[in-house]
């Protein structure tokens, strides 16, 4: 019987897993890292089949207080000459009223809410390394502490450490999208409010996000880079120089916004990307959320993936109990396509965040001005995050 899982990352998926093993009988430890939950963070959006997820959770009352609720997102051309302003849902493909958007700090305590006092949570500390001796794992925390549990999950991130000890180096299973973004907040000087505003040109965006009002906006740049600029990972002044250089333009707010990149204080830099992998296990140990199939900001979905395949996994492991192996591959059976699609979402036909080209450009403003073509996109999208969800209560006496 596999009763005791350790589970590294308390941000998204971790908790979920956590709660829903907590549901199921299981003993779970959640070891996390940083000191404390992790606040903060822009909204990101819970839609689709996710929805159901949080439903059965029981949140989605408390998650619709909680909703930022943008209502516009305003396309500009080149020139800063606006395209067409639209619902969010039109583009995303959700349903107006029905999709959740939501800070991911606040996201993350409700989930702490409804586990925290049920499972046992080690902040600040990590996995230093793992022993999978068959019938157990061993392991053996930064702290030096040293215990055995019949199984681990890995819920922690792109950059997941899980991952590293189990499966080998990211380099084998990360997928550059060919983009770089920075973004920070900025003073809200076009008083924006509940909107998101986005400037294209050929390779790159600049967008200006306002949850509420108030006088501070997320500012996003966004641009092609044919190789990752791992240079400037180390040296935050050379990641300021590389997007500033980017942005040499002198339209709408973008000088403003390369000014106030270059001072902010909470500038985050990365690229975009993926994570594949051809098993999301292997022994004792195995992978959910972004650890296992990042889909990157650039789908919407993360977090929604995320909720996704944490359900699942948690409901495959009650199922299955006593053979860890059969509940992995059953895990990975229902949901693969399901992430494979949503994965899609970032890469096919151009980004409608980000064109890359002129082509892809014209095609995606060409989309906004046609009613009837954005509605045909959006209800693709829809289409992508949507999943027959199994239900697993028969597990919860088993």
């Amino acid at each position: 019987m596999n009763r005791t899982i350790l589970i590294s990352g308390a941000s998204i998926a971790g908790p979920s897993l956590a709660y829903w093993l907590t549901r199921y009988g299981f003993k779970v430890t959640v070891v996390e890292k940083a000191s404390h939950l992790r606040g903060g963070g822009y909204p990101i959006d819970i839609r689709g089949t996710a929805r159901d997820v949080v439903e059965r959770m029981g949140l989605m009352a408390r998650l619709r207080r909680l909703h930022v609720d943008t209502r516009r997102i305003t396309f500009l051309d080149t020139d800063g000459s606006v395209l067409t302003s639209l619902r969010p849902e039109a583009v995303t493909g959700g349903a107006e009223g029905l999709d959740l958007e939501v800070r991911r700090g606040d996201l993350a305590d409700c989930l702490y809410g409804l586990v925290g006092d049920k499972a046992e949570f080690l902040f600040g500390d990590s996995i230093a390394a793992l022993d999978d001796r068959g019938g157990h794992v061993e392991v053996t925390f930064d702290s030096g502490a040293r215990r055995a549990f019949d199984l681990v999950i890995g819920a922690d991130g792109l950059h997941s450490n899980t991952r590293g000890l189990a499966f080998g180096p990211e380099e084998r299973y990360h997928r550059y999208l060919g983009f770089c973004f920075a973004v920070f907040t900025l003073p809200n000087e076009l008083g924006l409010e509940h909107e998101a505003v986005l400037w294209n040109t050929p390779g790159r965006a600049a967008a200006l996000y306002a949850q509420e009002s108030g006088d501070r906006v997320y500012g996003f740049l966004t641009f092609a880079q044919d190789e990752p600029p791992f240079a400037a990972f180390r040296i935050p002044r050379a990641q300021r120089d590389l997007v500033a250089a980017t942005f040499p333009d002198t339209v709408w707010e973008i000088p403003r916004m390369v000014a106030a990149m270059r001072e902010a204080g909470d500038l985050f830099f990365d690229i975009v990307s993926q994570i594949h992998m051809p098993a999301w296990s292997t022994g004792r140990v195995a992978l959910v959320g972004d650890a296992a199939y990042a889909t990157s900001f650039m789908s919407g979905q993360g977090s929604s993936v995320s909720l996704v395949g944490a359900y699942v996994l948690a409901g495959e492991l009650a199922t299955h109990r006593s053979d860890h192996a059969a509940a992995f591959a059953a895990y990975e059976k229902t949901i693969r396509g399901f992430v494979e699609r949503n994965q899609a979402l970032a890469t096919e036909g151009g980004s409608a965040l980000a064109p890359r080209t002129r082509r892809h450009l014209d095609a995606r403003n060409a989309m906004l001005r046609g009613d009837t073509a954005l509605r045909t996109r959006a209800e693709g999208r829809s289409a992508v995050t949507s999943l027959d969800l199994p239900d697993y209560e028969h597990a919860l006496g088993s």
